[in-house]
């Protein structure tokens, strides 16, 4: 048995015309998809097949969360995620793309979605990700609060230059004054 069987969509063995699936993902899932965005999580993702004369449409419904770095300390935190996504398919002679359609060999007759599921989780993480408000490690917290540049009044004013300005910025203050 393979890795990733579990996750293996029967097309052309459908009876019925909607099958749903219920698929776990964790930690083990994210280190064999070896993907770069998630290395680590926990998640339900409930897989329903509907077959629309010879076209399939695979809906995704994704609930969990993963483990992604702070942007702020770089220690690891939980990042809640929830997504639905829609895959079209439908059989062919080889495999291949039609559009938005994936076009898998009728004779093989399945559709590995492991991947699909892994690109839906990885585009539902958001793009900024940072530690709730008093959360961030306070070692490195510290560390970032002593080096960190403060705006004010639009121009950028660093702690450990206090009472100089950028001379450009003086020669542009002038020019506004005049």
């Amino acid at each position: 048995m393979g890795k990733f069987d579990k996750f293996k969509v029967d097309l052309r063995g459908m009876t019925a015309s909607t099958a749903t699936y219920e698929m776990d993902i964790d930690n083990t899932y994210f280190a064999n998809i070896d993907g770069p965005e998630v290395q680590k999580g926990k998640a339900s993702v409930l897989t329903t097949v509907v077959r629309k004369g010879d076209k399939f449409e695979i809906s995704f419904d994704i609930k969990g969360s993963v483990v992604v770095t702070c942007d702020r300390c770089l220690d690891e935190m939980d990042q809640p995620i929830e997504t639905t996504g829609t895959l079209s398919v439908m059989l062919g002679k080889d495999y291949g793309e039609q559009g938005d359609t994936v076009i898998v060999p009728e004779r093989e007759g399945f559709i590995n979605v492991a991947w699909y599921i892994y690109e839906y989780v990885a585009l539902a993480i958001p793009i900024k990700h940072v530690h709730a408000p008093g959360k961030c490690n306070k070692g490195m917290s510290n560390v970032l609060s002593k080096h960190s540049v403060e705006e004010e009044d639009g121009m950028m004013i660093d702690d450990s230059d206090e009472g100089t300005t950028d001379p450009r910025w003086d020669a542009l203050k002038e020019i506004m004054d005049n």
